[in-house]
């Protein structure tokens, strides 16, 4: 029904005014319609605060049109008490006698309740109206709840002809990034939650891995450091921002640091996976070197790809990882004289 899709589509439009305050919680909007006039309106602001549909609710100047009216909310209605009560309990009270669902919830609380509580208070019930674009907007969200692992988006630098460094070959170290994209990439890093990068990264590069060519919290540092041999002077453990070091050896007691002991006799990946899920990390960035990156390409743990592609050229030295050819491309943007290449799997 057009009018249906007209409707999810500003509530998807509501929603991502959600972007920097719901987390960890999942961006929705939702959208009060009487006789085919929007008559109330509302987002989920920030994580604690009302519910999307508690927000629209409450901007009804004259409550008694709920109760013809037809509420649509981009994704399924809570059922549970968490930190504040459960929409489904509210909708229900306001007599609203039909819901519009973009999609199901599939966080463990919800998964379907909110919309069986609905119907069996006899509320006519339509899911799945503009799933997909409902699914996109909090698709770390729902990763994270489905698959019990953080979203993972994956970014590198390369030259114009796929070598992402020459320093670790014998030559001098080459910057493949122009001022434009390190904001960019500052940009993604504000946007999720944590940072990895293995061992040969952290001592020959020396990051920082912090947000500051952008506005936004840092992401919890990550490192990967079998041997636990890493020199306590890196920026990593500088202590203005939390580290968690993945190692074999018994921790040591340095400041702001954190260590998950892992089997490095077996996969490590599924193993920072668990861990990172154990900490409620929705979304993880991977900056490091091709072999850590290459790991979570063949190994299927990665939801998206920032490739930054520099018009110069190399020659020779460490080749960039490489994408299966079944994933494709979804974007390109040009920045001076480079370009960005987004690539996006598709499962």
């Amino acid at each position: 029904m057009i009018e249906d899709e007209k409707y999810m589509q500003r509530c998807l439009t509501l929603a991502y005014n959600g972007r920097y305050g719901a987390a960890p919680n999942p961006m929705v909007g939702a959208v009060i319609v009487y006789n085919d006039r929007i008559i109330g309106e509302g987002y989920h602001i920030r994580c604690g605060g009302p519910h999307a549909e508690v927000n629209a609710i409450r901007s009804v100047r004259n409550p008694e049109l709920l109760k013809n009216s037809t509420i649509y909310v981009s994704l399924e209605p809570c059922s549970h008490y968490g930190k504040t009560p459960p929409c489904a309990d509210l909708i229900i009270e306001k007599q609203i006698p039909r819901v519009v669902v973009g999609c199901i919830d599939p966080f463990a609380k919800v998964a379907g309740r909110g919309i069986q509580k609905l119907r069996n208070a006899g509320i006519d019930v339509k899911v799945g109206v503009l799933e997909k674009e409902c699914r996109e907007l909090n698709r770390r969200f729902i990763t994270f709840h489905s698959e019990k692992r953080p979203y993972v988006v994956l970014k590198w630098a390369q030259s114009a002809d796929g070598f992402i460094d020459v320093s670790r070959t014998g030559g001098s170290p080459v910057i493949l990034s122009s001022a434009e994209t390190q904001m960019l990439v500052h940009k993604h890093r504000s946007e999720c939650k944590a940072i990895l990068v293995g061992r040969r990264t952290a001592l020959l590069d020396n990051p920082s891995l912090t947000v500051r060519s952008w506005w936004g919290e840092n992401p919890l540092r990550l490192v990967i450091d079998r041997e636990n041999s890493l020199p306590a002077s890196l920026h990593l453990f500088d202590g203005t921002v939390p580290t968690v070091v993945f190692t074999a050896k018994e921790p040591e007691n340095r400041n702001g640091v954190e260590y998950c002991k892992l089997d490095f006799s077996s996969n490590i990946l599924p193993q920072i996976m668990s861990c990172l899920y154990e900490r409620s990390i929705q979304s993880l960035l991977v900056e490091g070197g091709r072999e850590l990156l290459q790991s979570f390409i063949d190994s299927g743990l990665w939801d998206e790809a920032y490739i930054e592609r520099s018009a110069c050229f190399l020659s020779n030295g460490v080749s960039a990882p490489v994408l299966s050819t079944a994933n494709r491309f979804e974007s390109y943007k040009r920045w001076g004289v480079d370009y960005l290449h987004f690539a996006q799997i598709r499962k």
